[in-house]
């Protein structure tokens, strides 16, 4: 009797475990089945939160490094990033700089309708002198870049004060920046335009996005140290956006840029008619980004010149020049390297860069001194 009595009970709790079992399993998988749904709706919203940060980081990270001058012929107008060159030369000299980048390069606009932006399009005008009552020189430079939605014009005014020291001088500058920048309308889209098909948050779906023009005015300074053995070597560093301006309008602040310069002249023993000249230019951005220019042109006469410069993962470029009375024009051909390049995706067929210089000097004879002749010695 017993042992039915334990039986039944065996029984009952096993059909109950039973039910309970499968009511959990039910609830488990109820469970599962709303959590895989959550966390599948949750990656679509995450690859569209992705993709919106990828675009404005990209237009973001553009703009900060087109914030600085980046030419192929940086060795010709060491003023733009060392404010310590400015009347080194010995001569007043002016320079015009013209670069377009990523030629041929299609831009499509974000939403359809709107603006597709620029590629990137630099100008420079820069001009120094020595000033012997400064101990030095004096510089200016006018920079004009726009790029995608975003334009700068800048102006810098340049004091160096220049000692000699060994076989050359050694020269200390500073630099005061002036930037006007503007971001065009365009880089949000507009709801009532079809064919958002990426679902990128507009001006009008999100109040936080501004789509109207916005420009802002920044200040800044910049300080260099240059030394140079004239028709030997040169070498020098400095330091660009010292204090970092920020424009709260914009959301942008400009970075601190850090210049390594330097190149040599080696005039070759069994053809002196020719000489070497490498050349490099190593750059970072708040530490964070680096970039190293190595170039070699060779100079034949002091008449014409030729070679070749790389940029470390974006370009190879070729240039080439010609001195003529007391100008001297160069032009560079980029072949781009990354995968903006013709030949790993067909996107751009590469930049093309011009530039010119004139110098000259102001020779003020000495006054001679005057003779008072007296008549009677004449006799």
């Amino acid at each position: 009797m017993i042992i039915l009595v334990i039986f039944a009970s065996l029984k009952t709790y096993y059909l109950v475990w039973t039910k309970i079992s499968a009511f959990k399993y039910i609830v488990l998988k109820i469970n599962l089945l709303y959590y895989i749904n959550y966390i599948s709706n949750m990656k679509i919203e995450i690859k569209k939160s992705i993709s919106f940060l990828l675009l404005i980081l990209g237009f973001s990270c553009v703009g900060h490094s087109q914030q600085e001058v980046q030419f192929s012929q940086y060795m010709f107008n060491r003023l733009a990033v060392n404010p310590g060159y400015a009347g080194s030369s010995g001569s007043m000299c002016g320079s015009l700089m013209y670069r377009g980048q990523w030629l041929g390069l299609r831009l499509d606009a974000p939403t359809p309708g709107g603006n597709a932006g620029s590629l990137p399009t630099d100008y420079l005008f820069s001009f120094d002198s020595p000033v012997k009552i400064l101990h030095g020189g004096l510089g200016l430079t006018l920079f004009a870049d726009k790029i995608g939605y975003n334009s700068t014009v800048s102006g810098s005014f340049d004091y160096a004060f220049r000692i000699y020291w060994g076989p050359g001088n050694l020269s200390a500058g500073i630099e005061a920046d002036f930037y006007s920048i503007s971001r065009s309308e365009g880089l949000f889209g507009y709801d009532d335009l079809p064919g958002n098909i990426n679902d990128i948050p507009t001006s009008s779906s999100d109040p936080a996005l501004n789509n109207k023009e916005v420009s802002d005015f920044l200040i800044d300074a910049s300080f260099g140290v240059y030394y140079q053995v004239p028709g030997a070597y040169y070498m020098g560093f400095s330091l660009k956006n010292i204090f970092g301006a920020h424009s709260e309008d914009l959301n942008f602040t400009t970075s601190r840029i850090l210049y390594l310069l330097g190149g040599y002249e080696w005039v070759i023993p069994s053809n002196p008619s020719f000489r070497l000249k490498p050349s490099a230019l190593i750059r970072t951005a708040d530490f964070s980004v680096f970039q190293l220019d190595l170039s070699c042109l060779l100079e034949y006469q002091n008449l014409f010149w030729g070679g070749v410069s790389y940029r470390f993962q974006d370009a190879v470029s070729f240039l080439g020049g010609v001195n003529w009375n007391k100008m001297k024009i160069g032009l560079a051909y980029d072949l781009t390297t990354s995968k903006l390049g013709i030949y790993k995706s067909g996107f751009s067929f590469g930049s093309l860069e011009a530039y010119i210089r004139y110098c000259f000097k102001i020779i003020i004879p000495p006054k001679l001194p005057s003779v008072y002749q007296n008549t009677r010695y004449l006799l």
